[in-house]
């Protein structure tokens, strides 16, 4: 009892393995799947948590119980299929063994915390109050459901849809099939056959009725088993975008040979374990590992493959394709492009190029190159056209299995004829003329109403947020240009990324609204703009959108006066106060979270800033915040993420961070250095070498970097490129638990 008290207060300290219960069930599997729990960040800082999504990586068919988030004890629902990340699901299925009425497909389902199994591959759950347990096992484009029912007593499946529009259950013999719409247009089919027959019927006028099909909207249907020969019922499945037929032929294909749950859950075990042991680390404590290899889970939630046999449904010109090239849909580059592709960039960069490859093809077949590519299309969000960032990010890295030509002329397109406002699709108006003519987007002053059509209603602007933003992608652009050898282009867009001068106040030493007339407008940087500061910014305040020059920080540095100034203004951003109470700030800001001083840790915009240090004379702060950051925000726990995480967004981040080094700016092909985590980093590149990360007696004190070598030879630079990292080097870094204030000053 005294060690385990001893272990739990150790542990607490880091809030480690005991925060979270059930760990030894949770933790199996080979390697350093046994680090991974999708329970970690469960609970939302303010706004979104992260779900326990169980798929084989990159894969479509993902599932997760549906529920409010982990502090709930009831679930309402097993959906088939999570059709998109945070936006919505397909064919809902619940077990129960009381008697069928309409009311019971309403009906939640308690459910013990501890007895829950939750692995990326494999889901298993205990319904108290009906005495049943779930599992799920996903395939490809397939799962297995499995129910054990009680032995007396009804047992029934309940199917119904999520979305309110025509749909189809039908039950014949031992097969069962379904249509649902999603989205308004888009056809889902499903194909599944059970181990036994049962009895069908539907829900007619709001009363249980015999029959084996149902058309229509909001539809229910159900499979009674009260005379089963066997307490198990197993429900194998799979989905089509494509077609009914096409459905049933993806069964055929994943469930051959009478491939069962057993195999199929092996088989994700072996998956998970390709990706997650590609990154070996050791040293650290337990709880940096959890979060570690938690956070490296995260990132192969999204993108998702869509392909089907060669073919696959795209919601940009509501057809079929084929190509033997790997589809891909549900990628959120305002999240994602910061740390999530730079990553894949290095894990699978064929997978990158894949995905690129599909934007080349969205943009054929709609006309844009896509900011928030998902199943129905281009998802109008958040801000930026930072796929450009992206597709520049790979180019630079030696990636161009796409058409690089048809990329640039959609990324030109967007920059030249597409809206910058925010969360709007089309094209151009008078704003983005005025930002062509005049340098920047103009901004209202308080309380004057927006009278230019397009404008979202809640989104606004964001003057101050897009003006930042094009600026970054314009940059992007003009590199991209000038490696195609368009040098006009190159001319024209290379201006345009020192846009974001014309906004920088240097009474406020901020980045400030300007209004039509190119005057400033005075505001609180900290609290104004309405919602979430989007008159002028967007989900966070000035003082993180000073630091949104990633792709030009020598030219912010002499904006604030020199590196001197530039440091001081740094360390002031991690202390500024609030100027008001935290859940005054935060009923406007939910975003903002994570918060140290004016930083917010929960929010894409913040990851690169503590970085900043690096262009400065004091690497050594750079280590010490994020050391500081990723101790204080990123716990192994259910409240381990301080922000909406975003499907990898914010994990890829950890990922970076926790290996130490980071991509300040992507596009350039380069990494900064931070302050590692572990010992020993290896990652095993699909090159077939190995990039090493040596930080000898690193531990939670020795957090400084005294020296450092990059192959054998001296580095007194904060920095390594990408070409290092791919040809398999090897960075080695002394420790301490005091700075040397001397290292890595340029």
């Amino acid at each position: 009892m005294i060690k385990q008290i001893k272990r739990c207060v150790s542990a607490l300290t880091l809030l480690s393995a005991c925060s979270l219960p059930g760990l030894a069930q949770q933790n199996s599997g080979e390697g350093n799947l046994k680090y991974v729990d999708a329970r970690i960040g469960n609970v939302g800082a303010l706004l979104e948590p992260t779900r326990p999504t169980v798929q084989l990586p990159n894969q479509m068919m993902r599932m997760f119980p549906i529920r409010k988030d982990y502090l709930d004890d009831q679930i309402s629902s097993f959906p088939f299929l999570i059709v998109s990340h945070r936006m919505g699901e397909a064919f809902s299925i619940k077990p129960t063994t009381d008697a069928v009425t309409a009311k019971a497909f309403n009906q939640r389902m308690t459910y013990d915390h501890d007895l829950e199994v939750i692995r990326p591959w494999y889901y298993k759950t205990y319904l108290i109050d009906q005495d049943i347990t779930v599992e799920y096992v996903p395939g490809i484009k397939t799962g297995i459901y499995k129910f054990e029912f009680p032995a007396k007593g009804e047992k029934n499946l309940l199917l119904g849809t999520y979305n309110g529009d025509e749909s189809t259950w039908s039950i014949k013999d031992t097969e069962v099939t379904g249509i649902e719409t999603y989205h308004g247009d888009i056809k889902i089919y499903t194909y599944g056959t059970l181990n036994q027959k049962g009895t069908a019927g539907i829900i007619n006028n709001g009363a249980p009725a015999a029959g084996a099909t149902v058309n229509g909207k909001n539809i229910k249907a159900f499979i009674s088993f009260s005379n089963a020969a066997s307490n198990t019922v197993e429900l194998k499945y799979a989905v089509s975008f494509i077609s009914a037929e096409q459905a049933k032929i993806n069964y055929e294909a994943e469930f051959k040979g009478n491939r069962g749950f057993d195999q199929v859950k092996q088989a994700g075990e072996q998956a998970w374990s390709k990706v997650i042991n590609q990154i070996d680390v050791k040293g650290g404590t337990e709880a940096q590992k959890r979060s570690f290899y938690s956070a490296l889970y995260r990132c192969y939630e999204r993108p998702v493959n869509i392909s089907e046999g060669n073919k696959y449904y795209s919601g940009y010109d509501k057809k079929i394709h084929e190509s033997k090239r790997t589809f891909y849909v549900d990628d959120w580059t305002w999240d994602t492009y910061l740390a999530h592709h730079p990553l894949r960039t290095i894990l699978d960069p064929a997978q990158e190029e894949d995905i690129l490859n599909s934007y080349v093809n969205m943009y054929q077949q709609s006309g844009w190159v896509p900011t928030f590519p998902v199943l129905f299309g281009d998802h109008a969000c958040m801000n930026g056209f930072h796929s450009t960032v992206t597709f520049l990010d790979a180019y630079n890295k030696g990636l161009r299995n796409y058409d690089t030509k048809v990329a640039y002329e959609g990324m030109r397109k967007n920059a030249t004829q597409a809206t910058m406002m925010p969360w709007m699709n089309g094209p151009k108006g008078p704003l983005e003329d005025f930002y062509y003519a005049n340098g920047y987007i103009p901004a209202l002053h308080p309380g004057e109403k927006e009278t230019v059509p397009g404008v979202h209603g809640f989104e606004k602007r964001q003057a101050v947020a897009v003006t930042l933003g094009a600026s970054y992608d314009d940059w992007a652009l003009a590199q991209y240009a000038k490696n195609i050898g368009k040098t006009a282009d190159y001319n024209l867009f290379i201006k345009r990324a020192d846009n974001y001068k014309k906004l920088w106040s240097e009474k406020d030493m901020l980045f400030m609204p300007k209004d039509d007339k190119g005057k400033f407008i005075n505001i609180d940087p900290k609290f104004d703009g309405g919602m979430g500061g989007r008159d002028y910014y967007d989900e966070n305040n000035g003082w993180t959108y000073q630091w949104q020059v990633q792709h030009d920080v020598p030219g912010l540095v002499n904006l604030m006066g020199g590196k001197e100034k530039f440091e001081a203004r740094l360390d002031q951003l991690f202390r500024e106060g609030l100027g008001r109470s935290k859940y005054e700030l935060q009923a406007k800001f939910p975003d903002f979270t994570g918060i140290v001083g004016q930083f917010s840790m929960g929010n894409e915009p913040s990851f690169h800033i503590p970085y900043l240090y690096n262009f400065t004379d004091a690497p050594w702060k750079t280590q010490k915040r994020i050391r500081f950051l990723l101790d204080v925000w990123y716990k192994d726990n259910i409240f381990g993420i301080p922000g909406d995480e975003d499907g990898g967004g914010m994990t890829a981040f950890v990922v970076f961070s926790s290996m130490g080094f980071y991509p300040v700016t992507p596009g350039k092909p380069v990494y900064t250095i931070g302050s590692p985590m572990f010992e020993n980093v290896t990652v095993d590149l699909p090159n077939g070498k190995k990039f090493k990360l040596v930080a000898n007696k690193a531990s939670v004190e020795n957090k400084y970097i005294q020296s450092a070598k990059l192959n054998g030879k001296v580095l007194n630079t904060p920095w390594f490129t990408h070409t290092d990292l791919i040809n398999g080097g090897t960075l080695e870094l002394e420790m301490g638990p005091k700075p040397n204030k001397q290292w890595g000053v340029q």
